[in-house]
C-alpha cells in the first residue's frame, strides 16, 4: 500500500514536470518565432539603413563647406540650454491656435457682414460712382498741368470759404427764388410788364428797391476788384 502510494506521487511529480517543461518548450518556440521576426526586420531594415545613411552623407557633403561639426555641437548646446524658452515658446503657440480657434467664429462672422456690406453699396452704385470719380479725375488731370493745380492749391481756402458762404441758407434760398423767377418769367413772358411806366410801378415795391439795391451793391463790388490793392 506504501509503494502505491510513493508510486503515485512519484507520477504526480512527473506529471508537474511535464507541464512545467511545456510551458518552458512553448516559451522557446515564441522566442525563436519572435527573433526570427526581428532577424526578418532587422534583415529589411538595413539596406533601407544604408541608403539613407549613403545619402545622408551625400547630403551634407554639400553644405560641409559652410557647417563644421563644432557648429553643430554649439547649436546642440544652445538648444539644450534654451529647452524651457523652447517650451514656453510652444506653449505661447498653444496658446494662441487656441485663440484662433475661439476667434474663428468672430472672425466668419466679420467677413460675412463685410460681405453683405460690398453688396449693399454694389446695389446702391457706390462702387460705380468710384468709377466714374476716377473718370472725373483723369478729366482733371488731363485739362489742367502742375502750374493750374499749384494754383488751385495756393487758393483753396479761398474757395472753400466762398462756397462755404454760397451754401448758407438765406443764399441757397435767394437762389432757389431767383431761378424760379427765372424759369417763370421763360414760361410766361407776357406776364412780365416791361413798359417805363410798368418798372416804376415796380420800384414801388419795398422788395423790388431792396433788389436793385443789393444788385448795384454787387456791381459795385465787381467794379471794385479784389480787396487786396490790385486793380
Amino acid at each position: 500500500m506504501e509503494s502505491t502510494h510513493t508510486l503515485q506521487e512519484l507520477n504526480a511529480k512527473v506529471d508537474a514536470l511535464s507541464g512545467q517543461l511545456q510551458v518552458v518548450t512553448e516559451y522557446i518556440a515564441e522566442q525563436r518565432q519572435r527573433q526570427r521576426g526581428l532577424d526578418e526586420l532587422k534583415d529589411d531594415m538595413v539596406p533601407i539603413v544604408n541608403d539613407m545613411y549613403l545619402a545622408a552623407i551625400e547630403e551634407l557633403s554639400e553644405v560641409e563647406p559652410y557647417v563644421q561639426l563644432e557648429d553643430l555641437l554649439h547649436l546642440l548646446k544652445r538648444l539644450a540650454r534654451n529647452t524651457r524658452n523652447i517650451e514656453n515658446m510652444l506653449d505661447q503657440l498653444e496658446s494662441l491656435d487656441d485663440l484662433i480657434t475661439d476667434l474663428g467664429p468672430i472672425f466668419n462672422d466679420a467677413f460675412l457682414t463685410a460681405v453683405q456690406q460690398m453688396d449693399e453699396m454694389e446695389r446702391k452704385g457706390y462702387f460705380e460712382n468710384f468709377r466714374q470719380g476716377f473718370y472725373v479725375i483723369d478729366n482733371i488731370v488731363d485739362a489742367f498741368g502742375p502750374e493750374d493745380i499749384k494754383a488751385l492749391g495756393d487758393n483753396i481756402v479761398t474757395i472753400l470759404t466762398t462756397v462755404k458762404e454760397m451754401t448758407q441758407p438765406e443764399v441757397m434760398l435767394t437762389m432757389q427764388n431767383l431761378t424760379q423767377t427765372m424759369r417763370s418769367a421763360e414760361e410766361e413772358p407776357q406776364a412780365i410788364d416791361t413798359s417805363f411806366f410798368g418798372l416804376l410801378r415796380q420800384l414801388r415795391n419795398p422788395q423790388v428797391r431792396r433788389g436793385l439795391g443789393l444788385t448795384l451793391q454787387m456791381l459795385k463790388s465787381m467794379g471794385e476788384g479784389p480787396k487786396n490793392g490790385h486793380q
